[in-house]
């Protein structure tokens, strides 16, 4: 082999080589990177921030279709191990992930630079992938034959089903803003709102009682469970939206007082969350000196920062308060460190299997 850095003699069957074996492992919640990117661009374009806001829009844009890319090598490549993921107890929620990438980079795209055009196509897109990953998942949970224990097989990410159900209704709320959908539609999104707030109320419990009753070594106390805030996180700033649109959707106007009710329940369990977990990583890395590595669940835990903060903006004017700024104002920095250091374990992480693939080429240096 040729010396000096292998990654100069990266050719053709090193990157073949990288795409496939990336197909082959590819953690199916990836496209949370997606998700994380998007939300704090959007944090970032109501606290002022507007360059970041705009780069981040340029990040996603090659994560997303660098992400399908992959997804569907891996359908083509690699079936049996696509299959085995989806009914997978642990890995299988990740697929929900695609969803609300989808939907994220939509809302992302309409908040930052007002591409009402692409949100609409995002958003029509994210609703069939809705309904296909839903039912796929929770019907392939199901008929499993064999089914590992609760501890085993549930933690924070099966909440991204209801994140997942809400970043369609964020979406669709942020195109409609001067005029209503049709009332169908308006139908569609308050339901579908309800049934976030159902699959929140449901897998809750269950994750609430694994981390209380059962249990667990410092490794699971992993990134997932920050999901246990934003999953809350975005049903609050899906409520605030539609609280926000209140005077020109006409369904809405019976359920304000509910709505304004429900959207406020869920944003005091958001913070309620937060400490607890902040608390929860404070033990495992500073008193049970656990090292920080990076991992693609890592971005399950900035998601939920972004969210939170971009949350509490939009509920703080949707009740009119005016008194919660600056928590948002805080948080957008956290947030924001929080992505760079993600986006630093990536690329390093990425050029390690360069240098891995590089290293296996053979070149006419020898």
């Amino acid at each position: 082999m040729c010396g000096g850095d292998p990654t100069r003699t990266l050719g053709p069957p090193g990157l073949k080589r990288i795409l496939l074996d990336g197909a082959k492992s590819l953690f199916p919640g990836y496209f949370a990177l997606v998700m994380a990117t998007g939300v704090v661009s959007i944090a970032c374009q109501f606290m002022g921030l507007r360059p970041i806001a705009l780069a981040l829009i340029v990040v996603n844009w090659i994560a997303w279709p660098v992400l399908w890319g992959l997804t569907i090598l891996r359908a083509v490549r690699f079936r049996t191990l696509l299959m085995r993921d989806i009914s997978d107890h642990r890995l299988a929620p990740g697929f929900f992930t695609i969803v609300a990438g989808t939907c994220v980079l939509g809302t992302q795209n309409v908040v930052v630079i007002g591409a009402v055009a692409v949100g609409t196509v995002l958003w029509w897109f994210g609703l069939i992938l809705w309904f296909v990953i839903m039912y796929t998942f929770f019907t392939a949970v199901t008929v499993r034959a064999r089914k590992p224990t609760l501890a085993r097989g549930i933690n924070g990410a099966w909440l991204i089903a209801a994140v997942s159900t809400q970043s369609v209704v964020v979406l669709r709320g942020v195109i409609d803003i001067a005029a209503p959908p049709s009332e169908a539609i308006q139908f569609q999104v308050i339901a579908m709102f309800l049934i976030g707030c159902m699959l929140y109320l449901a897998i809750i419990p269950l994750i609430f009682y694994r981390l209380t009753f059962v249990p667990m070594s410092r490794e699971d106390f992993s990134p997932p469970y920050w999901i246990n805030m934003g999953a809350v996180a975005i049903t609050a700033l899906a409520g605030s939206i539609l609280l926000l649109r209140g005077e020109t959707w006409p369904l809405l106007g019976p359920l304000l007082p509910f709505l304004r009710g429900f959207t406020f329940f869920f944003w005091a369990v958001a913070s309620w969350w937060i400490p607890f977990l902040f608390g929860l990583m404070t033990w495992r890395y500073l008193w049970m000196r656990d090292r920080f590595t990076y991992e693609p669940a890592i971005w399950g835990m900035v998601f939920p920062l972004a969210m939170y903060t971009t949350s509490t903006y939009q509920f703080d004017r949707a009740m009119g308060y005016g008194f919660l700024d600056p928590v948002p104002n805080v948080l957008v920095y956290i947030a924001l460190t929080a992505w760079i250091l993600g986006i630093v374990g990536l690329i390093r992480h990425i050029l390690r299997i360069m240098r891995g693939a590089g290293a296996m080429v053979v070149t006419p240096l020898d």
